[in-house]
Protein backbone atom coordinates (compact mmCIF):
# COMPACT_ATOMS: atom_id res chain seq x y z
CA UNK A 1 0.00 0.00 0.00
CA UNK A 2 1.39 3.41 -0.95
CA UNK A 3 1.36 6.16 1.69
CA UNK A 4 -1.56 8.62 1.57
CA UNK A 5 0.53 11.55 0.40
CA UNK A 6 1.29 9.63 -2.78
CA UNK A 7 -2.33 8.67 -3.44
CA UNK A 8 -3.93 12.05 -2.71
CA UNK A 9 -2.00 13.95 -5.35
CA UNK A 10 0.57 12.22 -7.49
CA UNK A 11 2.48 15.43 -8.22
CA UNK A 12 3.38 15.95 -4.55
CA UNK A 13 6.95 15.09 -3.62
CA UNK A 14 7.38 12.03 -1.36
CA UNK A 15 7.28 12.72 2.35
CA UNK A 16 10.71 12.86 3.97
CA UNK A 17 11.34 10.73 7.04
CA UNK A 18 14.33 10.81 9.41
CA UNK A 19 15.16 7.49 11.11
CA UNK A 20 17.35 7.68 14.22
CA UNK A 21 18.87 4.56 15.79
CA UNK A 22 22.33 3.53 16.93
CA UNK A 23 21.89 0.03 15.48
CA UNK A 24 23.02 -0.07 11.87
CA UNK A 25 20.85 -3.11 11.11
CA UNK A 26 17.69 -1.28 12.27
CA UNK A 27 18.58 1.79 10.19
CA UNK A 28 19.12 -0.38 7.11
CA UNK A 29 15.86 -2.31 7.62
CA UNK A 30 13.71 0.78 8.17
CA UNK A 31 15.28 2.71 5.31
CA UNK A 32 14.61 -0.19 2.94
CA UNK A 33 10.99 -0.62 4.11
CA UNK A 34 10.11 3.09 4.11
CA UNK A 35 11.73 3.64 0.72
CA UNK A 36 9.74 0.73 -0.68
CA UNK A 37 6.54 2.34 0.65
CA UNK A 38 7.33 5.56 -1.21
CA UNK A 39 9.03 7.72 1.41
CA UNK A 40 12.29 9.63 1.08
CA UNK A 41 14.48 8.47 3.95
CA UNK A 42 17.47 9.95 5.78
CA UNK A 43 19.20 8.14 8.65
CA UNK A 44 21.17 9.19 11.72
CA UNK A 45 23.14 6.96 14.07
CA UNK A 46 23.09 9.42 16.97
CA UNK A 47 21.05 12.29 18.35
CA UNK A 48 23.85 14.71 17.41
CA UNK A 49 23.62 13.60 13.76
CA UNK A 50 19.82 13.83 13.92
CA UNK A 51 19.91 17.39 15.24
CA UNK A 52 22.30 18.43 12.47
CA UNK A 53 19.90 16.96 9.91
CA UNK A 54 16.86 18.69 11.47
CA UNK A 55 18.61 22.08 11.56
CA UNK A 56 19.37 22.17 7.86
CA UNK A 57 16.67 19.96 6.33
CA UNK A 58 12.88 19.82 6.26
CA UNK A 59 11.30 16.57 7.43
CA UNK A 60 7.71 15.43 7.62
CA UNK A 61 8.29 12.76 10.26
CA UNK A 62 10.98 11.23 12.47
CA UNK A 63 11.27 7.74 13.93
CA UNK A 64 13.70 7.56 16.84
CA UNK A 65 14.84 4.94 19.31
CA UNK A 66 14.33 6.03 22.91
CA UNK A 67 17.74 4.74 24.08
CA UNK A 68 20.62 6.46 22.32
CA UNK A 69 24.27 6.74 23.41
CA UNK A 70 24.60 10.53 23.43
CA UNK A 71 21.08 11.66 24.40
CA UNK A 72 17.70 10.01 24.88
CA UNK A 73 15.03 9.83 22.20
CA UNK A 74 12.80 11.91 24.46
CA UNK A 75 15.44 14.66 24.54
CA UNK A 76 15.59 14.48 20.75
CA UNK A 77 11.78 14.72 20.62
CA UNK A 78 11.89 17.92 22.67
CA UNK A 79 14.62 19.42 20.47
CA UNK A 80 12.74 18.52 17.29
CA UNK A 81 9.58 20.20 18.58
CA UNK A 82 11.64 23.31 19.40
CA UNK A 83 13.16 23.42 15.92
CA UNK A 84 10.08 22.46 13.90
CA UNK A 85 6.82 21.81 15.71
CA UNK A 86 5.17 20.40 12.59
CA UNK A 87 7.41 17.29 12.41
CA UNK A 88 5.54 14.19 13.60
CA UNK A 89 7.70 12.01 15.85
CA UNK A 90 7.31 8.28 16.53
CA UNK A 91 9.25 6.85 19.46
CA UNK A 92 10.61 3.27 19.24
CA UNK A 93 11.86 1.21 22.18
CA UNK A 94 12.88 -2.30 23.04
CA UNK A 95 12.03 -1.65 26.71
CA UNK A 96 8.43 -0.43 26.73
CA UNK A 97 6.90 0.93 29.93
CA UNK A 98 3.67 2.78 30.53
CA UNK A 99 5.49 5.74 32.10
CA UNK A 100 7.84 6.22 29.15
CA UNK A 101 4.93 5.96 26.69
CA UNK A 102 2.93 8.54 28.63
CA UNK A 103 5.92 10.88 28.81
CA UNK A 104 6.55 10.57 25.07
CA UNK A 105 2.95 11.41 24.21
CA UNK A 106 2.93 14.27 26.69
CA UNK A 107 6.03 15.74 25.00
CA UNK A 108 4.23 15.69 21.65
CA UNK A 109 5.08 12.30 20.09
CA UNK A 110 2.59 11.06 17.52
CA UNK A 111 2.84 7.45 18.72
CA UNK A 112 4.98 4.90 20.54
CA UNK A 113 6.10 1.55 19.08
CA UNK A 114 7.68 -1.47 20.76
CA UNK A 115 10.62 -3.39 19.30
CA UNK A 116 10.90 -5.74 17.53
CA UNK A 117 8.87 -3.68 15.08
CA UNK A 118 6.06 -5.24 13.09
CA UNK A 119 6.51 -3.66 9.66
CA UNK A 120 2.84 -3.96 8.70
CA UNK A 121 1.91 -2.09 11.89
CA UNK A 122 4.49 0.58 11.11
CA UNK A 123 3.20 0.94 7.54
CA UNK A 124 -0.38 1.56 8.74
CA UNK A 125 0.87 3.98 11.40
CA UNK A 126 2.81 5.97 8.79
CA UNK A 127 -0.26 6.12 6.54
CA UNK A 128 -2.38 7.49 9.41
CA UNK A 129 0.38 9.92 10.36
CA UNK A 130 0.63 11.28 6.81
CA UNK A 131 -3.13 11.48 6.52
CA UNK A 132 -3.26 13.66 9.63
CA UNK A 133 -0.38 15.75 8.31
CA UNK A 134 -2.12 16.23 4.97
CA UNK A 135 -5.36 17.31 6.65
CA UNK A 136 -3.50 19.70 8.96
CA UNK A 137 -1.84 21.23 5.91
CA UNK A 138 -5.24 21.70 4.26
CA UNK A 139 -6.61 23.39 7.38
CA UNK A 140 -3.52 25.61 7.56
CA UNK A 141 -3.93 26.66 3.91
CA UNK A 142 -7.64 27.33 4.38
CA UNK A 143 -7.04 29.43 7.48
CA UNK A 144 -4.33 31.38 5.66
CA UNK A 145 -6.75 32.11 2.80
CA UNK A 146 -9.33 33.28 5.34
CA UNK A 147 -6.79 35.56 6.99
CA UNK A 148 -6.80 33.57 10.21
CA UNK A 149 -3.21 32.37 10.11
CA UNK A 150 -2.01 34.77 12.78
CA UNK A 151 -2.14 32.82 16.02
CA UNK A 152 0.21 32.30 18.92
CA UNK A 153 1.61 29.29 17.00
CA UNK A 154 2.95 31.73 14.43
CA UNK A 155 5.29 33.17 17.07
CA UNK A 156 8.17 30.91 16.18
CA UNK A 157 11.02 30.37 18.63
CA UNK A 158 11.80 28.97 22.03
CA UNK A 159 14.48 31.39 23.16
CA UNK A 160 14.14 32.88 26.64
CA UNK A 161 12.92 36.28 25.29
CA UNK A 162 10.23 34.63 23.14
CA UNK A 163 9.11 32.31 25.92
CA UNK A 164 8.60 35.42 28.06
CA UNK A 165 6.54 37.07 25.29
CA UNK A 166 4.36 33.96 24.94
CA UNK A 167 3.87 33.80 28.70
CA UNK A 168 2.64 37.42 28.77
CA UNK A 169 0.33 36.77 25.80
CA UNK A 170 -1.21 33.79 27.58
CA UNK A 171 -1.87 35.84 30.71
CA UNK A 172 -3.21 38.99 29.07
CA UNK A 173 -5.37 37.30 26.42
CA UNK A 174 -8.00 36.25 28.98
CA UNK A 175 -8.50 39.88 30.06
CA UNK A 176 -9.86 42.92 28.22
CA UNK A 177 -7.05 45.22 29.32
CA UNK A 178 -5.39 47.50 26.76
CA UNK A 179 -1.96 46.28 25.60
CA UNK A 180 1.01 48.27 24.36
CA UNK A 181 3.44 46.34 22.14
CA UNK A 182 6.93 47.77 21.69
CA UNK A 183 9.52 46.59 19.24
CA UNK A 184 11.63 47.49 16.25
CA UNK A 185 10.12 47.37 12.77
CA UNK A 186 9.75 43.81 11.52
CA UNK A 187 9.73 42.09 14.92
CA UNK A 188 6.14 40.87 14.53
CA UNK A 189 4.01 43.31 16.53
CA UNK A 190 0.88 42.57 14.49
CA UNK A 191 1.46 38.83 14.98
CA UNK A 192 1.43 39.36 18.74
CA UNK A 193 -1.71 41.50 18.59
CA UNK A 194 -3.47 38.89 16.44
CA UNK A 195 -2.33 36.09 18.74
CA UNK A 196 -3.81 37.90 21.75
CA UNK A 197 -7.09 38.33 19.88
CA UNK A 198 -7.26 34.74 18.56
CA UNK A 199 -6.95 33.15 22.01
CA UNK A 200 -9.22 35.66 23.73
CA UNK A 201 -12.97 35.47 24.28
CA UNK A 202 -13.29 37.94 21.36
CA UNK A 203 -11.76 35.50 18.84
CA UNK A 204 -15.00 35.08 16.85
CA UNK A 205 -15.46 38.83 16.52
CA UNK A 206 -13.53 41.27 14.24
CA UNK A 207 -9.80 41.88 14.48
CA UNK A 208 -9.13 45.18 12.70
CA UNK A 209 -5.49 46.28 12.21
CA UNK A 210 -4.94 49.98 11.52
CA UNK A 211 -1.68 51.60 10.44
CA UNK A 212 -1.99 55.04 12.01
CA UNK A 213 0.73 56.53 9.81
CA UNK A 214 -0.96 55.39 6.58
CA UNK A 215 -4.17 57.42 7.02
CA UNK A 216 -4.09 61.11 5.94
CA UNK A 217 -4.36 63.37 9.00
CA UNK A 218 -7.53 65.09 7.75
CA UNK A 219 -9.30 61.72 7.43
CA UNK A 220 -8.20 60.14 10.70
CA UNK A 221 -11.19 61.19 12.81
CA UNK A 222 -13.68 60.05 10.16
CA UNK A 223 -11.82 56.74 9.64
CA UNK A 224 -11.66 56.04 13.37
CA UNK A 225 -15.08 57.17 14.52
CA UNK A 226 -17.20 57.32 11.35
CA UNK A 227 -19.28 60.17 9.95
CA UNK A 228 -22.82 61.02 8.98
CA UNK A 229 -23.95 61.90 5.48
CA UNK A 230 -23.17 65.49 4.59
CA UNK A 231 -20.61 65.91 7.39
CA UNK A 232 -18.06 67.07 4.83
CA UNK A 233 -17.60 67.22 1.07
CA UNK A 234 -17.76 63.68 -0.31
CA UNK A 235 -19.64 62.22 2.69
CA UNK A 236 -22.52 60.88 0.61
CA UNK A 237 -23.52 58.20 3.13
CA UNK A 238 -23.13 57.37 6.81
CA UNK A 239 -19.94 55.46 7.73
CA UNK A 240 -19.49 53.36 10.87
CA UNK A 241 -15.76 53.96 11.29
CA UNK A 242 -13.13 51.50 12.47
CA UNK A 243 -14.08 51.49 16.16
CA UNK A 244 -17.73 50.64 15.57
CA UNK A 245 -16.66 48.16 12.92
CA UNK A 246 -14.55 46.41 15.57
CA UNK A 247 -17.39 46.31 18.11
CA UNK A 248 -17.08 43.29 20.46
CA UNK A 249 -13.72 42.56 18.86
CA UNK A 250 -10.21 44.02 18.87
CA UNK A 251 -8.74 47.06 17.15
CA UNK A 252 -4.97 47.09 16.64
CA UNK A 253 -3.49 50.59 16.34
CA UNK A 254 -0.03 50.18 14.83
CA UNK A 255 2.43 53.09 14.93
CA UNK A 256 0.31 54.78 17.61
CA UNK A 257 3.05 57.42 18.12
CA UNK A 258 2.19 58.88 14.70
CA UNK A 259 -1.29 60.05 15.79
CA UNK A 260 -1.57 63.87 15.83
CA UNK A 261 -2.32 65.47 19.23
CA UNK A 262 -5.98 66.37 18.46
CA UNK A 263 -6.82 62.74 17.68
CA UNK A 264 -4.89 61.57 20.76
CA UNK A 265 -7.37 63.59 22.85
CA UNK A 266 -10.36 61.99 21.14
CA UNK A 267 -8.89 58.50 21.41
CA UNK A 268 -8.34 59.05 25.13
CA UNK A 269 -12.00 60.01 25.51
CA UNK A 270 -13.10 56.84 23.70
CA UNK A 271 -10.93 54.71 26.01
CA UNK A 272 -12.38 56.44 29.07
CA UNK A 273 -16.04 56.45 28.05
CA UNK A 274 -16.21 53.60 25.53
CA UNK A 275 -18.31 55.81 23.28
CA UNK A 276 -17.63 57.26 19.82
CA UNK A 277 -19.21 60.29 18.20
CA UNK A 278 -19.19 60.21 14.37
CA UNK A 279 -18.05 63.35 12.58
CA UNK A 280 -21.04 65.62 12.00
CA UNK A 281 -23.27 63.78 14.51
CA UNK A 282 -24.67 64.95 17.85
CA UNK A 283 -25.20 61.38 19.00
CA UNK A 284 -22.64 59.17 20.72
CA UNK A 285 -22.59 55.38 20.26
CA UNK A 286 -21.41 52.88 22.84
CA UNK A 287 -18.66 50.49 21.73
CA UNK A 288 -17.15 47.39 23.28
CA UNK A 289 -13.68 47.25 21.80
CA UNK A 290 -10.37 45.99 23.08
CA UNK A 291 -7.52 48.30 22.08
CA UNK A 292 -4.04 46.98 21.35
CA UNK A 293 -1.48 49.59 20.33
CA UNK A 294 2.04 49.23 18.99
CA UNK A 295 5.03 51.44 18.40
CA UNK A 296 8.62 51.21 17.24
CA UNK A 297 9.40 54.52 18.96
CA UNK A 298 10.26 55.36 22.56
CA UNK A 299 6.94 56.71 23.89
CA UNK A 300 8.52 57.93 27.14
CA UNK A 301 10.83 60.11 25.04
CA UNK A 302 7.87 61.23 22.90
CA UNK A 303 6.03 62.27 26.08
CA UNK A 304 9.07 64.26 27.22
CA UNK A 305 9.14 66.00 23.85
CA UNK A 306 5.42 66.75 24.05
CA UNK A 307 4.64 64.61 20.99
CA UNK A 308 2.59 62.05 22.91
CA UNK A 309 0.08 62.62 25.68
CA UNK A 310 1.03 61.24 29.08
CA UNK A 311 -2.57 60.40 30.04
CA UNK A 312 -3.07 58.45 26.79
CA UNK A 313 0.19 56.59 27.37
CA UNK A 314 -0.96 55.40 30.79
CA UNK A 315 -4.35 54.37 29.37
CA UNK A 316 -2.67 52.23 26.74
CA UNK A 317 0.24 50.96 28.83
CA UNK A 318 -1.76 48.68 31.14
CA UNK A 319 0.17 45.66 29.91
CA UNK A 320 3.38 46.14 27.97
CA UNK A 321 4.87 43.54 25.65
CA UNK A 322 8.45 44.19 24.54
CA UNK A 323 9.42 42.23 21.44
CA UNK A 324 13.13 41.38 21.18
CA UNK A 325 14.97 42.12 17.94
CA UNK A 326 16.04 39.05 15.99
CA UNK A 327 19.72 39.68 16.76
CA UNK A 328 18.91 39.10 20.46
CA UNK A 329 17.37 35.67 19.80
CA UNK A 330 19.62 34.19 17.14
CA UNK A 331 18.97 30.67 18.42
CA UNK A 332 15.43 30.99 17.00
CA UNK A 333 16.65 31.60 13.43
CA UNK A 334 16.79 27.92 12.33
CA UNK A 335 13.19 27.35 13.46
CA UNK A 336 12.01 30.57 11.76
CA UNK A 337 13.80 29.58 8.54
CA UNK A 338 12.06 26.18 8.58
CA UNK A 339 8.73 27.94 9.10
CA UNK A 340 9.29 30.17 6.06
CA UNK A 341 10.55 27.27 3.94
CA UNK A 342 7.30 25.40 4.58
CA UNK A 343 5.21 28.51 3.90
CA UNK A 344 6.93 29.35 0.60
CA UNK A 345 7.01 25.72 -0.51
CA UNK A 346 3.21 25.87 -0.37
CA UNK A 347 2.99 29.27 -2.07
CA UNK A 348 5.50 28.56 -4.86
CA UNK A 349 4.51 24.88 -5.18
CA UNK A 350 8.16 24.03 -4.66
CA UNK A 351 9.85 21.32 -2.60
CA UNK A 352 12.97 22.92 -1.16
CA UNK A 353 14.15 20.47 1.46
CA UNK A 354 16.33 22.62 3.68
CA UNK A 355 19.17 25.09 3.94
CA UNK A 356 22.88 24.53 3.46
CA UNK A 357 24.92 24.70 6.72
CA UNK A 358 27.03 27.63 5.50
CA UNK A 359 23.88 29.56 4.52
CA UNK A 360 22.30 28.93 7.94
CA UNK A 361 25.54 29.97 9.64
CA UNK A 362 25.57 33.22 7.64
CA UNK A 363 21.95 33.95 8.59
CA UNK A 364 22.68 33.24 12.25
CA UNK A 365 25.68 35.59 12.21
CA UNK A 366 23.80 38.43 10.47
CA UNK A 367 22.39 41.29 12.59
CA UNK A 368 19.05 41.64 10.72
CA UNK A 369 18.26 45.37 11.04
CA UNK A 370 14.88 44.54 9.48
CA UNK A 371 14.30 41.65 11.92
CA UNK A 372 11.97 38.75 11.09
CA UNK A 373 10.42 40.65 8.18
CA UNK A 374 13.87 40.95 6.58
CA UNK A 375 14.53 37.23 7.11
CA UNK A 376 11.18 36.43 5.49
CA UNK A 377 12.09 38.69 2.57
CA UNK A 378 15.45 36.95 2.10
CA UNK A 379 13.87 33.49 1.99
CA UNK A 380 11.05 34.63 -0.32
CA UNK A 381 13.58 36.24 -2.66
CA UNK A 382 15.53 32.98 -2.81
CA UNK A 383 12.33 31.18 -3.87
CA UNK A 384 11.41 33.90 -6.37
CA UNK A 385 14.87 33.74 -7.96
CA UNK A 386 14.48 30.01 -8.55
CA UNK A 387 16.17 28.25 -5.62
CA UNK A 388 15.83 24.46 -5.87
CA UNK A 389 16.55 21.53 -3.55
CA UNK A 390 18.01 23.68 -0.76
CA UNK A 391 18.79 27.31 0.04
CA UNK A 392 22.51 28.02 -0.41
CA UNK A 393 24.71 31.05 0.18
CA UNK A 394 24.41 31.83 -3.53
CA UNK A 395 20.65 32.28 -2.97
CA UNK A 396 21.34 34.93 -0.28
CA UNK A 397 23.49 37.48 -2.13
CA UNK A 398 22.75 40.35 0.26
CA UNK A 399 24.45 38.43 3.09
CA UNK A 400 27.66 38.10 1.14
CA UNK A 401 27.64 41.74 0.03
CA UNK A 402 30.08 43.53 2.29
CA UNK A 403 28.96 47.05 1.41
CA UNK A 404 26.65 48.97 -0.86
CA UNK A 405 29.38 49.07 -3.51
CA UNK A 406 30.77 45.57 -3.89
CA UNK A 407 34.58 45.38 -4.16
CA UNK A 408 36.18 44.19 -7.37
CA UNK A 409 37.19 40.56 -6.88
CA UNK A 410 40.42 39.08 -8.14
CA UNK A 411 41.56 35.46 -7.92
CA UNK A 412 43.82 36.49 -5.06
CA UNK A 413 41.05 38.28 -3.11
CA UNK A 414 38.50 35.45 -3.15
CA UNK A 415 38.64 33.72 0.25
CA UNK A 416 39.00 29.96 0.35
CA UNK A 417 36.25 27.79 1.84
CA UNK A 418 38.55 27.04 4.77
CA UNK A 419 38.98 30.77 5.44
CA UNK A 420 35.21 31.37 5.25
CA UNK A 421 34.59 28.45 7.61
CA UNK A 422 37.18 29.72 10.08
CA UNK A 423 35.67 33.23 10.02
CA UNK A 424 32.16 31.86 10.63
CA UNK A 425 33.35 29.74 13.56
CA UNK A 426 35.21 32.69 15.11
CA UNK A 427 32.14 34.94 14.70
CA UNK A 428 29.84 32.31 16.17
CA UNK A 429 32.10 31.85 19.21
CA UNK A 430 32.15 35.61 19.69
CA UNK A 431 28.35 35.85 19.43
CA UNK A 432 27.83 33.02 21.92
CA UNK A 433 30.54 34.21 24.31
CA UNK A 434 32.82 31.22 23.64
CA UNK A 435 30.05 28.70 24.35
CA UNK A 436 31.27 26.03 21.91
CA UNK A 437 28.16 23.89 22.15
CA UNK A 438 25.85 26.84 21.37
CA UNK A 439 28.14 27.97 18.54
CA UNK A 440 28.17 24.46 17.05
CA UNK A 441 24.35 24.31 17.17
CA UNK A 442 24.09 27.70 15.47
CA UNK A 443 26.50 26.64 12.73
CA UNK A 444 24.74 23.33 12.16
CA UNK A 445 27.81 21.24 12.98
CA UNK A 446 28.63 18.83 15.80
CA UNK A 447 30.51 19.85 18.92
CA UNK A 448 33.20 17.33 17.92
CA UNK A 449 33.64 19.10 14.59
CA UNK A 450 34.04 22.55 16.14
CA UNK A 451 36.67 21.27 18.58
CA UNK A 452 38.54 19.57 15.71
CA UNK A 453 38.49 22.76 13.64
CA UNK A 454 39.65 24.92 16.57
CA UNK A 455 42.53 22.52 17.13
CA UNK A 456 43.47 22.78 13.44
CA UNK A 457 43.41 26.59 13.73
CA UNK A 458 45.68 26.45 16.81
CA UNK A 459 42.90 28.01 18.94
CA UNK A 460 42.76 25.22 21.55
Amino acid sequence: MAPLHATVESTVEPAKVLVVDDEVAILRLLKEALTQWGYEVATAGSVTEALEAIRTGLFDAALTDIRMPDMSGLDLLREIKKQDESIEVVIMTGYPTISSAVEALKEGAYDYLSKPLILEELRHLMTRLMERRFLRGEVHSLRARLGEELTVNELIGNSVPMERVKEIIGKVAVTDSPVLIEGESGTGKELVAAAIHRISSRAKRPFIPVNCSAIPADLLESEFFGHVRGAFSGAVADALGLFRGANEGTIFLDEIAELPPPLQVKLLRVLQEMQVRPVGSTKAFSVDVRVIAATNRNLEQAMTNGAFRQDLFYRLNVVRVSLPPLRDRREDIPAIVNHFLRRFNRRFRRDIRGIAPEALAALTAYDFPGNVRELENLIERAFAMGARDQITLADLPSLTRGSEVAPILTPQSVPTLAEVERELIVRALSLFKDDKEAAARALGISRRTIYRRLKEYGML
